[in-house]
């Protein structure tokens, strides 16, 4: 279990810092603060809701249920703000949350994976909190880009094709 653990958290590590996040970033320069703001209804949620959502619960499940901060969370929050933030505070929130997340996974020992610990009144195992956080992230960065494109229109380029195999087009690291 430790490889295979380590694995796992290797895994979560580069899902959110070096895959949605950086697609996140990709959406915001291309948005204005007005298109972060947009819903398509009272009931639906903006861009800006969402980057709150993933912030709270990123810290909530994996910095505070696997990393033992204190939990202070106000889920409702994230979804009643009506208020235009610019979007490179949001960003710049979201970026140190996945920050704090990163440094959690990063110390954590994979033989605790399967220790439980309580999250939103949930009892996980460190395993399902992590999965549930990169999974959460991961649906959400989907509804961001679809955001994106419906608002800004046009081709994210988040991939380049030219060699027959995808490369992502951000960071050297990723080419």
């Amino acid at each position: 279990m430790p490889a295979t653990g380590r694995v796992f958290l290797e895994e979560a590590r580069h899902h959110l810092s070096a895959d949605y996040l950086p697609k996140i970033e990709r959406c915001l320069e291309r948005l204005t603060d007005e298109q972060v703001w947009w819903r398509a209804g009272e009931h639906s949620n903006s861009i800006g809701n969402l980057l709150l959502h993933l912030e709270g619960n990123l810290r909530q499940w994996v910095v505070c249920g696997a990393g033992g901060r204190a939990d202070l969370r106000e889920r409702d929050r994230e979804f009643a703000e009506r208020r235009r933030l610019p979007r490179e505070e949001l960003v710049a929130d979201l970026r140190a949350a996945v920050a704090e997340a990163d440094a959690v996974l990063a110390r954590l020992d994979a033989s605790a994976l399967l220790e439980t610990r309580r999250v939103q009144g949930l009892d996980v195992t460190l395993l399902a909190a992590v999965f549930h956080a990169v999974e959460h992230f991961s649906m959400h960065t989907g509804q961001i880009v679809l955001l994106t494109k419906m608002l800004a229109g046009g081709d994210l380029a988040f991939y380049d094709f030219s060699s027959g195999v995808p490369r992502s087009n951000w960071g050297a690291a990723e080419n």
